[in-house]
């Protein structure tokens, strides 16, 4: 059984019953309203402007479309590759020959963007109900870009990305790079600026710690414990060469609790 559109919806929590879907073809202008189109270049404001604006003519457009819309960029003959997912916050004006609406990106099927194709069999069709495109085939689900590691200086994680990190393909420079140094790093709740510093050394690696915590939250640190890690954010202060002895990683991570005071105001217990 072929996997279809329907899947990738729901596993979004997206109800195909409340989407539109939509595939834009590269036009210079629409003949009937005469706004002009997007191209093979256009950014992704100008393509996010285009969905919002449509022809005031009858029956081009819903009276009241849903509060999803999935837009799908055309390729050639039935493909159709996914752009982003938007939410109609409304319409906003009409002037009897262009209706705009105000919509904005979403988080839903982030990671498909770019990388989604499905088979799009209505070809004179621009926009489908949810349920008719639900039924469509999945033909193709691309690997994710790989992401650079930006150096150690400049790593900040939240929760879902430090998840990602340590788990996803296209971080595969980042699990390398990490894996290559021993460290100081700070953990911060988000909800109130409290703050633990951490540390790997000896035959333990950044990446090693790190891939504790997107575990299980804690990371086995007592201080941590029944904390909800969902606001956590990840960092790192300091690296070292794993054959760095242990008392200089020591008085390094005593330094930091210090400087930053974690022990009377933050997570740190010693």
């Amino acid at each position: 059984m072929s996997l279809t559109f329907d899947a990738i919806l729901r596993s979004a929590g997206i109800d195909p019953a409340q989407a539109l879907v939509i595939r834009h073809a590269y036009v210079r202008e629409h003949e009937d309203s005469g706004m002009a189109g997007i191209h093979a270049d256009s950014t992704d404001e100008q393509v996010l402007a285009y969905t919002g604006q449509h022809s005031s003519k009858s029956g081009t457009f819903p009276v009241s479309p849903p509060k999803i819309w999935v837009v799908f960029l055309r390729e050639g003959g039935d493909r159709a590759r996914l752009w982003s997912v938007v939410e109609n916050r409304g319409e906003v004006s009409d002037d009897g020959v262009v209706r705009t609406f105000d919509i904005t990106q979403t988080g839903h099927l982030a990671d498909l963007r770019n990388r989604l194709v499905i088979g799009w069999r209505a070809p004179r069709a621009w926009r489908l109900n949810g349920p008719t495109a639900a039924r469509y085939p999945v033909l193709e689900i691309a690997d994710a870009p790989p992401v650079p590691f930006p150096g150690f200086d400049q790593v900040v994680l939240d929760r879902p990305q430090l998840e990602a990190a340590m788990r996803e393909h296209r971080y595969g420079a980042w699990r390398t790079a990490l894996a290559s140094v021993a460290g100081i790093y700070l953990i911060t709740d988000t909800r109130d600026g409290r703050q633990y510093v951490g540390k790997a050394d000896g035959a333990e690696r950044i990446s090693q710690r790190w891939a504790a915590y997107a575990a299980n939250g804690h990371g086995g640190n007592v201080e941590l414990r029944g904390m909800d890690p969902a606001t956590f954010r990840y960092s790192i202060l300091r690296v070292f060469d794993p054959a760095t002895p242990a008392h200089v990683i020591d008085a390094a991570e005593g330094h930091f609790k210090q400087a930053l005071d974690t022990r009377r105001h933050g997570l740190n217990r010693n």
